[in-house]
């Protein structure tokens, strides 16, 4: 099931979701420091293209606090209101409604990135 929902995730909005955390991520590795930032980013956006099936688990340290804050200032805002945004629109429909649950992971996924693991559900 969760197979055909990444599917059609991919279709309503998912692409462009993936896509812009791939942007972030391009952005972020221009720079020397920016690249362990930008490696997470692409991590995030193998979740942000298919996120049924994957949950994120959080893991907090003083280094992720520090990391997170920057990141909301440069990156985290946009990418959460794009989620958000997309949430919105999918809520319109009651058979968007899982899409949109998946979206809200995302948009708490972008503002906290860092400590984040992803793991399959079992």
């Amino acid at each position: 099931m969760s197979c055909l929902g990444n599917i059609i995730w991919l279709i309503f909005g998912g692409l462009l979701g993936g896509l812009s955390w791939c942007v972030a991520g391009i952005f972020w590795c221009i720079t020397i420091i920016g690249i362990p930032i930008g490696m997470q980013c692409f991590k995030l956006a193998s979740l942000s293209f298919a996120p049924f099936g994957k949950d994120v688990i959080y893991q907090s340290t003083r280094m992720n606090l520090i990391i997170n804050i920057i990141w909301l200032i440069i990156s985290g805002i946009p990418l959460a209101i794009g989620h958000l945004i997309s949430a919105a629109l999918l809520c319109i429909t009651i058979i968007g409604i899982p899409f949109a649950a998946q979206s809200l992971k995302l948009a708490r996924l972008a503002l906290m990135p860092f400590g984040a693991k992803i793991v399959p559900i079992r």
